[in-house]
Formats: C-alpha cells, sequence, structure tokens
C-alpha cells in the first residue's frame, strides 16, 4: 500500500515533536523530507539520518518497506 506524505511527516513528528518537517513527494513511494531538530546537535549526519530512519518504523525496511526512496536533509535550527 502506498504510502503518503502526510503519513510520513506524522510518524516523524512522533519522534521529533518540535522539530521543522517538510515532506515533498506524491507518487507513493519517492520523497524528499527536510527535518531540523535541535536533537541533531552535536551528531554527524549518518547519526542524524539513523534517527529519522528509526522514526519511520520500519517503512522502509527491505522488500516490505511501503518507502522506497526518501531523499533526506537533516539539521540542527540555526
Amino acid at each position: 500500500m502506498p504510502i503518503t506524505a502526510f503519513e510520513i511527516e506524522t510518524l516523524l513528528r512522533e519522534t521529533f515533536p518540535d522539530a521543522t518537517i517538510n515532506v515533498q513527494g506524491n507518487d507513493g513511494s519517492h520523497f524528499a523530507a527536510e527535518v531540523i531538530d535541535e536533537s541533531f546537535r552535536g551528531k554527524n549526519r549518518v547519526q542524524q539520518q539513523r534517527a529519522v530512519y528509526a522514526a519511520l518504523k520500519g517503512k522502509m525496511d527491505g522488500s516490505n518497506g511501503e518507502l522506497h526512496a526518501l531523499a533526506l536533509t537533516t539539521k540542527a535550527p540555526v
């Protein structure tokens, strides 16, 4: 079943409630997301992106994943 940008944002919002989150895409499997959150401060990009993938709760895991591709930008607020 295809996933929506709103569903991705909802999942991310559960883990990053105070973040600025922007999710774009509408084909059901390819999206771009920007997540700006204070919890990323002092973490490298790999650590930041792992936190985002964990927040997606398996939606990208292997062949069962609903989300095929996510172009991801993460950073701490300025």
